[in-house]
């Protein structure tokens, strides 16, 4: 990967690829599981906490010499033992539990995932005997020409009997062009034990697609993003280009929602039905409720309530909270802020640490200043209220329900309901009439 941080930790849809690979050991219900790591094993430990537990291989000897390692924590167990690789995240959940289910099944000693690949794929080829059972695994790099002629390949993936395993795995030579143990090997030293060995074949080939360096991992996560949007498209979301939407499978959208291109969906975003989101939207950890609208803006750790229309240009920074119809427009930022229901700031303004009310408009240009260099401070803006463009709300202030701030203004202290300020700083000027 040419890079400071490890392989498997290298993210795909927003999340590392080994991570992906152990919550498919999650929910196939695997309680005992094992990470063998080779290189970065702080980083990956800080990254997956106590998901696993980790063994160290300090030479990279192959991938028998990296099952070796596994050995001690393994020692006593009786049962059935599952490899995977912390660089295929592609791997579908279905295709693990049949592997597991025919392993369960017949109880070879090994039970093989397969898959088809015609000529130079780099993959060990599948050598069986007349029956179809697996004779042996031979690597590209050790092929005769026979050999190099078969396509059913190996993907790396097995199910062990582990005492038979364990049982043989101490037999692994290194005799071979790279001088490396392989676990393939031990599809071998298995047969002449007199133990079956099987194959489960699954045709997809790019679900299995292991990945070593970042043109392989841009292939994969398009392969997984369209895998996603194939599903929220088949549950009733309209995408309108796929190829130019971007969503993290984390993501969950109700029916009749449309997302349009350049739009970017993350984290633990939630989208209710009869939204639009896009073109040129950033979501990431999100809460979006029916019927809202948001193009060509950036939402991040914030909740948009129903009929919410938001963009142009837009920035919701954390904790911004829009209550059911509330309008934020062309280039305004939102920062730890509440907005209550029909509220709207549609033009040019700052809003952080603020509280408004219902039905306030928030001018053109408005400011809530709310940092004096040490410490952030509130602005509370009452039901009603009207700021004219270019106030400057110094922080902490409160602006009574219906209060009206005169354009320019610099409002320094509280202003009480229904009055009419102005100036610098603002001052009374009268109150405020009934049809205003």
């Amino acid at each position: 990967m040419k890079s400071d941080m490890p392989k498997v930790l290298h993210p795909i849809c927003g999340q590392p690829m080994v991570a992906r690979v152990i919550g498919l050991a999650e929910e196939l219900g695997i309680a005992k599981r094992i990470l063998v790591v080779g290189y970065g094993e702080d980083q990956i430990q800080a990254a997956l906490g106590h998901r696993v537990q980790m063994v160290e291989q300090k030479e990279q000897l192959g991938s028998g010499h990296a099952l070796m390692q596994a050995v001690p924590p393994l020692r006593d167990h009786k049962g059935q033992l599952l490899v995977l690789y912390g660089d295929t995240p592609l791997l579908p959940l279905e295709m693990l539990k049949q592997l597991i289910s025919q392993h369960e099944k017949n109880r070879p000693g090994a039970t093989i995932l397969t898959t088809i690949i015609e000529g130079d794929s780099g993959y060990g080829r599948i050598v069986k005997d007349q029956r179809g059972r697996v004779l042996r695994i031979v690597e590209q790099k050790d092929c005769n020409p026979h050999e190099y002629a078969i396509s059913e390949v190996n993907t790396g993936i097995y199910c062990f009997d582990w005492p038979l395993a364990l049982e043989a795995l101490p037999r692994i030579k290194n005799e071979n062009a790279q001088h490396e143990y392989y676990l393939t090997d031990l599809i071998g030293l298995l047969n002449e034990a007199g133990h079956a060995v099987e194959a489960v074949l699954w045709e997809s080939a790019s679900d299995t697609m292991g990945v070593n360096n970042r043109k392989e991992l841009a292939e994969a996560a398009r392969l997984l993003r369209r895998r996603v949007m194939d599903k929220l498209m088949l549950s009733g979301v309209t995408i309108t280009d796929p190829e130019t939407t971007y969503i993290e499978e984390s993501v969950t959208i109700a029916r009749d929602t449309v997302i349009h291109p350049l739009t970017f969906l993350e984290g633990n975003t939630r989208i209710a039905s009869h939204c639009v989101i896009g073109p040129g939207a950033r979501l990431s950890n999100c809460v979006v409720e029916e019927g809202a609208t948001i193009f060509h803006s950036v939402a991040v750790d914030s909740t948009l309530g129903p009929g919410v229309s938001v963009g142009p240009f837009s920035n919701l920074r954390k904790d911004t909270h829009l209550g059911e119809g509330v309008k934020i427009g062309d280039f305004v930022e939102t920062k730890n802020s509440v907005f209550g229901k029909k509220s709207k700031a549609q033009h040019l303004s700052y809003v952080g640490d603020a509280t408004i009310g219902e039905a306030v408009n928030v001018g053109a240009g408005v400011i809530t200043c709310n940092y004096d260099g040490k410490r952030k401070h509130p602005t509370v803006i009452e039901d009603g209220a009207f700021i004219g463009s270019n106030t400057n709300l110094r922080a902490p202030v409160k602006i009574g329900a219906g209060a009206i701030t005169g354009c320019g203004s610099v409002v320094t202290k509280d202003v009480p309901p229904n009055a009419v300020v102005a100036g610098v700083p603002a001052k009374f000027v009268r109150e405020r009439g009934p049809d205003e």
